[in-house]
């Protein structure tokens, strides 16, 4: 087995990190040579003298295969923003090309390759291309991550809309409780149920704190390692 799969979400703080990070620790546990991949990071820290962000430090800490950095996360950028708008206030031009030659790296050195992207599915990266355009240039199947909140539903059927006029595969999608006071989420996850044509890979509910190797314990591992 060799292969990818992108990770996206309705929005951004919706759980994308902690579903592609227990995608990985899911590959991980089946003795797959597997790494995440963060192509565009916005929001960094200094720690010790470096750089970090927490999205990528996550899936490090998931993966069992190290990875040089620069393939891992080719960008980093330190305002927590649009990446495109973060690029140019730090005068950098996020190249396509050099992303997919990154990918290209993880995959000749690992059986699996999970993509996170950054914030929602066609979120730009610079003034010409955007976050699908890079989907489609790697031609990945794509997980998609939902928040389930007020409004999910429209934004869930919108993205996956896109994924299919960009000519991508929707491989299934993931129901992550974040907001422990919404009183219709079953409603909510029914309706999407009916109208996401994909499979519910999982329902993570709501626990502040949960682990990547807590969340793919909810993953259906039937559904993933066959179809990828």
């Amino acid at each position: 087995m060799n292969g990818s799969l992108f990770v996206t979400g309705t929005d951004t703080g919706v759980g994308k990190t902690l579903v592609a990070s227990a995608l990985v620790h899911h590959y991980a546990a089946r003795s797959l040579r597997v790494t995440g991949m963060k192509p565009v990071a916005s929001g960094a820290a200094l720690v010790d003298g470096q750089w970090c962000n927490d999205d990528v430090q996550a899936l490090q800490a998931a993966a069992n295969t190290a990875m040089p950095a620069q393939w891992v996360n080719p960008y980093l950028l330190r305002r927590a923003t649009a990446p495109h708008i973060a690029a140019c206030e730090e005068g950098v031009r996020i190249d396509i090309d050099h992303l997919a030659d990154c990918h290209a790296q993880l995959r000749q050195r690992c059986d699996m390759v999970v993509v996170e992207g950054a914030g929602g599915f066609m979120v730009p990266l610079d003034e010409h291309s955007s976050s699908d355009d890079l989907v489609v240039r790697l031609a990945l199947p794509v997980v998609l991550v939902v928040g389930v909140r007020l409004g999910c539903i429209n934004h869930a059927l919108l993205t996956q809309q896109v994924i299919r006029m960009r000519g991508l595969h929707l491989l299934g999608w993931v129901a992550n409780e974040i907001d422990a006071h919404e009183p219709c989420r079953d409603a909510m996850v029914d309706s999407l149920r009916a109208r996401l044509q994909a499979p519910l890979l999982a329902r993570l509910p709501w626990r502040p704190g949960m682990s990547a190797a807590q969340a793919a314990g909810y993953l259906n591992g039937a559904l993933l390692p066959g179809q990828i």
